[in-house]
């Protein structure tokens, strides 16, 4: 249950791969989506629909409305009389609590379906009035959670309602959805960019908390010493006041020198982004984990990503790109590096991406039905219980 098409972005991208995953392991899967997913004065975008074809290999049942309690009432009895073995819930935001968490309550009542959770985050970003009981409502009916970061797993107990819950540690797994990796030439060309040019790229839903300022300074910084011929892509939707940014930009005389793709990436398009860019840059001041990461996994292109939340745990520094401290001089220092000394991190890109099939991800999902089994998950997961402490294997 969560988003999915006709929405676009992230959430329902993952979502809808999950799905596939799943279905490939031959499980019945069903997504629940939402009539109203966001009333339109919250929603911080132009559009929350997808100009994509709807997935013709999935069963997309539109029926949620987020902020109707009936409708709460009336899907989560619809769940607990139809009785699946699981009710997987991907968490983001504490405005969900209330629905989400009805509903489950619910639907777990027949004593047969199980309630997890994969958490983006449990504590979000960028706080809100009622995020505490909003969450609160949510985790009382939820049986057990996967975290794809350690910092969020830390995050689970610090509501009492978890307490005793199992739970696992398993990365983000890669973005493989996409299609297929291009060459440089073919993402410069179909983006109007002059493919002699090197590019670092800004990617996805343009938020305060993602540092686009920061990069803006590193960059201003970074071309006082660095080759003439790079610029820097910023690439996706602003969610965030855009004016001071662009202010920003002018008056460290860099706006010329950043290509503005500043509109909401269709999924048919981000293979091009991906492909003609050479550094990809997450300047975060706060994160948990990024699908940024794991689409540039696909892709195999290296990251600079800032020690914050997450980022460090799935981006191994020296060996797939660069982890640095959340300040503009050392985001800088990192750029001008991999612009003069050219490393090479494509063996480490190919060796980590490695770790993060989805067939992994769903085994230590299931580990979650019954987690006094003992299991052997073949990467970074770790079922426990708040009195085990949770690292990587």
């Amino acid at each position: 249950m969560g988003t999915a098409w006709p929405y676009r972005g992230g959430l329902a991208v993952y979502n809808e791969r999950l799905a596939h995953q799943f279905q490939s392991e031959g499980h019945e899967v069903e997504i629940y989506t939402f009539t109203l997913q966001y009333p339109g004065f919250l929603f911080p975008g132009k559009t929350q629909y997808s100009e994509e074809p709807a997935p013709s290999d999935l069963k997309i049942t539109r029926c949620v409305n987020s902020c109707n309690p009936f409708n709460w009432i009336r899907i989560g009895r619809k769940i607990s009389h139809e009785a699946p073995d699981l009710l997987i819930i991907k968490f983001w935001l504490p405005f969900m609590g209330p629905c989400f968490g009805t509903i489950a309550a619910l639907a777990r009542r027949n004593g047969r379906t199980r309630v997890i959770s994969i958490l983006d985050n449990l504590i979000p970003h960028e706080s809100r009035p009622g995020d505490h009981p909003f969450t609160w409502w949510f985790c009382r009916s939820v049986d057990g959670y996967m975290a794809m970061s350690q910092s969020v797993l830390s995050d689970v107990d610090k509501f009492k309602a978890n307490i005793g819950k199992p739970r696992v540690f398993s990365p983000h797994p890669l973005y493989d959805n996409f299609g297929q990796p291009l060459s440089r030439e073919e993402g410069c060309r179909y983006l109007g960019l002059d493919p002699a040019r090197r590019y670092f790229l800004f990617f996805g839903l343009i938020r305060d908390y993602k540092g686009l300022d920061w990069l803006i300074e590193a960059f201003a910084s970074f071309l006082q010493q660095g080759p003439a011929d790079v610029r820097l892509i910023v690439a996706g939707e602003f969610y965030s006041n855009s004016e001071k940014y662009v202010e920003l930009a002018r008056r460290l005389n860099v706006f010329d020198r950043i290509e503005w793709k500043t509109a909401f990436v269709p999924d048919h398009e981000v293979r091009y982004y991906f492909a003609a860019a050479d550094l990809i840059a997450q300047p975060y001041k706060s994160a948990t984990q990024s699908g940024v990461t794991q689409i540039a996994y696909h892709f195999q292109k290296p990251m600079l990503v800032t020690n914050v939340g997450g980022l460090a745990e799935i981006v191994p520094d020296g060996k797939v790109g660069y982890v640095v401290e959340p300040d503009p001089k050392a985001i800088a220092a990192a750029l001008l590096h991999f612009a003069t000394a050219h490393p090479d991190f494509s063996s480490g890109l190919a060796a980590e991406r490695e770790k993060y099939s989805w067939a992994v991800f769903t085994k230590n999902l299931l580990t979650l039905l019954n987690p006094s089994t003992p299991s052997t998950p073949s990467t970074p997961s770790n079922p426990s219980n708040p009195s085990t402490p949770s690292n990587p294997s």
